[in-house]
């Protein structure tokens, strides 16, 4: 006789309370793997989330390159000039400012000489203010007008104060390349995955959180968007006009002025410090036409970037109200620096959403 193998009986049922153990204990684990895995790479997520940031802002642009007939299969090649491009815009104005300085090195230097041996002589602007003449005259002649080689401010010079100041500038100096270096390659990296990743990035999120949650990750990336438009583009808007004011009052440096102006201006309220220390420049050289009409005309544009052109901007993108649009903008650049001016908005957006969700 043949003998059969014995029949395996069937494993009991898991009891629900099991079931619902297990699925909490699997959810514990993947919080912490989670938690593991950002704490590993919290080195690079303020540059993963710049990469982030600009993707989000080019990415229409990107969906219409790719759907062009003439770099269909070409996503390498359309994502390595994307990321050139923006290490261009970023390198560019530095790479300038650079340069400037150090051709007027030698200038400054001979300027530095000449105060430490004879002092500064004091500017005539201060004799034509309308008040207080005497007293920063005293206080100038006293502290400023005699030579500076063994006051108090030259030897501070030397200090091992600022010696350690010059050092931690120069690492945070190389922090910031490295993090703009692995930007670069996170971005990069995102385009080339291209509608890959968006599609897998909204599949993943409707199956976790449903039609909500993928209505809410589209929202909050249209915040994003919309922010970034309505400072960089309203940023270098106000760049090229007051760019074109600066020449036609004789500033000198005109392009410089005008990147540093623009860079200035993506940050709320900051354009009004730049125009207002070129007036002040045109001032003291005795040019108080062109300062007057400086201020004026770069007050005027500020006022209409910063009250409609820049709202209209970003709260038709994200329907946000204006006063949320601010505080949003205001409040992330506090709490997250640079980074916080495109989270705020997005993060108005998620509360905007949720109070919406809790009144209907």
């Amino acid at each position: 006789m043949i003998s059969r193998p014995p029949v395996a009986s069937p494993e009991p049922p898991i009891p629900p309370d099991c079931i619902k153990k297990q699925k909490a204990a699997s959810l514990l684990l993947y919080t912490v793997l989670v938690l593991l895995a950002l704490w590993v790479v919290r080195d690079f997520i303020g540059a993963m989330a710049w990469a982030g940031v600009i993707a989000i802002a080019l990415w229409p642009f990107l969906q219409k390159v790719e759907g062009s007939h003439w770099f269909t299969g070409r996503t390498t090649l359309i994502a390595a000039v994307l990321t050139l491009a923006i290490a261009l815009l970023v390198v560019l104005p530095f790479g300038i400012g650079i340069a400037q300085a150090l051709r007027e090195a030698h200038e400054m230097t001979d300027w530095f000489k000449a105060a430490q041996e004879n002092g500064i002589p004091m500017p005539d602007i201060i004799e034509r203010l309308p008040f207080g003449v005497q007293q920063i005259s005293a206080w100038w002649q006293a502290n400023l007008a005699q030579p500076l080689r063994d006051s108090a401010a030259m030897k501070g010079l030397h200090s091992s104060t600022v010696m350690t100041l010059g050092r931690h500038f120069g690492a945070r100096a190389a922090r910031g390349v490295m993090v703009f270096a692995f930007m670069l390659v996170t971005l990069f990296v995102i385009f080339q995955a291209g509608p890959r990743l968006s599609g897998s990035l909204i599949k993943g999120v409707r199956r976790g959180f449903g039609d909500d949650g993928a209505q809410l990750l589209e929202r909050m990336a249209a915040a994003v968007r919309g922010t970034v438009s309505g400072l960089v583009v309203v940023g270098l808007g106000e760049g090229v006009l007051l760019g074109v004011a600066y020449f036609v009052t004789g500033l000198p440096h005109v392009a410089l002025l005008a990147s540093i102006t623009a860079i200035a201006a993506m940050l709320p309220f900051c354009a009004p410090i730049m125009f207002g220390l070129a007036a002040l420049w045109l001032f003291s050289q005795g040019s108080v036409a062109g300062a007057i009409g400086l201020a004026v005309f770069g007050s005027v544009v500020v006022f209409v970037a910063e009250h409609f052109v820049r709202p209209v901007l970003i709260g038709n993108s994200t329907r946000l109200p204006f006063l949320l649009v601010l505080f949003g903008i205001l409040g992330g650049a506090e709490t997250f620096g640079l980074l916080g001016l495109f989270i705020g908005p997005a993060l108005m957006t998620v509360l905007v959403v949720l109070w919406t969700d809790l009144v209907q």
